[in-house]
């Protein structure tokens, strides 16, 4: 991964960037075959970014990073981002089982953001538009399996 400094008025410090990048692209990796960049990409990380911030989950984020450096500089003395593939599965495999909801919320991010991104949405072969007024096609299902939902017993509170 190249070292290039983060975007201008960033909220995260370069090393806190570049793990990011990192495993954003651990996540969801770059596709030659359908040429399509991973979750690392820059846009796709600003977006990241902003969302967290957005959600008051940057503070969360910044510290799930660090752990993943902490985590990275015990086992193989450098930095996540500079670990090469292999070293970055393993740190990113044994972060997810001792962090879950750390992992949980990177993953979330990392996901959301990416299949919002406009070069993703058209690789899958869908419009890029927002949902409504148009909407999406949906086939119908087998509604029968509402069933034990439809006959459940309310849990509300009723109101007024």
């Amino acid at each position: 991964m190249t070292r290039e400094t983060p975007p201008a008025g960033h909220l995260l410090n370069e090393t806190e960037w570049h793990t990011l990048r990192a495993l954003a692209d651990v996540i969801v990796p770059p596709s030659e075959k359908y040429g399509i960049p991973g979750a690392g990409d820059e846009a796709i990380a600003k977006t990241i970014v902003k969302d967290a911030n957005y959600g008051d989950k940057l503070p969360r984020l910044i510290a799930a990073l660090d752990t993943l450096n902490a985590m990275a500089e015990g086992a193989h003395r450098g930095e996540f981002a500079m670990l090469s593939h292999d070293q970055r599965q393993s740190v990113a495999f044994a972060f997810r089982e001792e962090q879950p909801a750390a992992a949980s919320l990177a993953e979330q991010l990392v996901t959301q953001c990416y299949y919002r991104d406009d070069r993703v949405v058209s690789s899958l072969g869908m419009e890029l538009r927002p949902p409504m007024p148009a909407g999406y096609k949906v086939d119908n299902g087998d509604w029968s399996l509402l069933e034990q939902v439809q006959k459940r017993q309310p849990f509300h509170r009723p109101v007024g």
